[in-house]
């Protein structure tokens, strides 16, 4: 089943492998016997999905969780079944694309209101002049 990141970015299914191993921790017989933990293997510089303007975003943002050969791949096993941990290891891929694509507003300076100037200030008069009159006369 092809992977939706956002609209009109899908990537196909055949981009997408998944490889399977032992699950570890506690589970008795059963994790020693099955291979419910899923790998899922991408490699977004040769994905059809994105344009080459998205594909340097993405390789920029995750590329220190690509390997040697520029795949990225997540390792799924919090659930006993493999199906459910593949479905798991696709949410994920969706969910760092998404975040990898998302393009963050540039942040407008803007300057104070006069009002809030003045309103600081006035407060800043009003501490000074309660510590002021908190002091012990030096002059007795």
């Amino acid at each position: 089943m092809p992977v939706v990141v956002q609209q009109g970015c899908v990537i196909p299914d055949y981009e997408i492998s998944f490889t399977t191993s032992r699950s570890g921790g506690p589970g008795g017989q059963h994790v020693n016997r099955t291979e419910s933990r899923v790998t899922l293997w991408w490699s977004p510089a040769s994905s059809s999905a994105l344009s080459p303007a998205q594909k340097r975003r993405v390789l920029s943002r995750l590329g220190r969780r690509l390997n040697a050969d520029g795949l990225l791949h997540i390792n799924v096993d919090t659930h006993r079944s493999q199906l459910r941990n593949r479905r798991e290891a696709e949410l994920r891929l969706a969910e760092l694309l998404g975040d990898a694509l998302h393009v963050r507003k540039r942040r407008r300076a803007t300057k104070p209101t006069r009002g809030s100037v003045e309103r600081r200030l006035k407060s800043k008069r009003q501490n000074s002049e309660k510590k002021r009159s908190r002091r012990q006369n030096t002059e007795d």
